[in-house]
Order: C-alpha cells, then sequence, then structure tokens
C-alpha cells in the first residue's frame, strides 16, 4: 500500500472518529434533554438505539483501522519507536479509548434501561447520574482527539 493511499485511509478514520463522536454526542444530548423535557419515551428510545449503532457501526470500526494506518504510516516515514512523538501519539490514543469504552457500555446500560422503563417519569435518578458520566466521559476523549489531530498537523 502506498504512503499516500495509508495517509488518506488515516485521515479519513481521524474524520470519522472526529464527525461521528462530536455528531453522536450532540444528538444523543440534545435528544435526551428534548425526550425528558416532554415526557417522550420513544424518543428517547429510538436516540438511544441509533447511538449505539453508530458508535458500533461508525466510531468502533475508525478505532480499529487508526492503530494500523498509523503504525504503518509511522514505519513507511522511518520513524523509530523511542519518538516522544509516538509515545504522546500513543498515550492520547489509550487516554481516548478508557474514556470510549465506558462510553460505549454507559450506551447499552442506558438503552437497556430506557427499553425497560415504563415512561420518561420511571426512568429513575441512576439513568440521569449514568447520562451525566456518559457526557462527563465524552469531554476528555472528545478533547483526546482534537489533541490528536494537532499532533498529526505538526508531525507531516
Amino acid at each position: 500500500m502506498t504512503y499516500l493511499l495509508l495517509k488518506w485511509l488515516h485521515l479519513i478514520g481521524a474524520s470519522v472518529l472526529l464527525g461521528t463522536g462530536a455528531g453522536i454526542a450532540f444528538f444523543a444530548w440534545f435528544g435526551y434533554r428534548q425526550a425528558v423535557r416532554l415526557g417522550d419515551l420513544g424518543l428517547l428510545r429510538g436516540i438511544l438505539r441509533l447511538t449505539v449503532t453508530a458508535d458500533f457501526v461508525f466510531t468502533a470500526s475508525a478505532v480499529v483501522v487508526q492503530p494500523f494506518t498509523g503504525l504503518a504510516l509511522w514505519r513507511l516515514a522511518g520513524g523509530g519507536w523511542d519518538s516522544h512523538w509516538l509515545r504522546a501519539v500513543l498515550a492520547l490514543y489509550l487516554g481516548i479509548g478508557a474514556c470510549w469504552l465506558p462510553v460505549v457500555l454507559l450506551q447499552l446500560r442506558l438503552r437497556d434501561l430506557a427499553l425497560a422503563a415504563p415512561s420518561t417519569g420511571g426512568l429513575g435518578a441512576r439513568f440521569h447520574a449514568l447520562f451525566r458520566r456518559w457526557f462527563l466521559l465524552g469531554l476528555p476523549a472528545f478533547a483526546g482527539v482534537l489533541a490528536l489531530y494537532a499532533l498529526m498537523l505538526w508531525r507531516w
């Protein structure tokens, strides 16, 4: 595979991570708020189903592709394993993953709780606390992705 093709695939993967991360968070957060305000459990259930699906289809596939294309680019560019830049990238990637994996588990739990609830009033304080935790874990993950973009740009 040529360097330019790998770089293109890596850029597409990075764009998917940033775009779907921001998009999923936006629609889930504002959809949740609207559904609770209106008392529309059907809306909330639909939003949470789509949130889980989008994260698995788009974000998870990019999460898998990114390290392979990134490390292949690094090797083709002659980068060494002792590079501070590479260590920073790997640390950020692992940090983002440490936030994202619990987010995925929370999304599954939130979806299941919404499916089991008799009404939006029956969601309970635990549901809302889990949703806040979901949102708060997304903040450092999103910041980490932005930092990875900066490192990609400063490297090449």
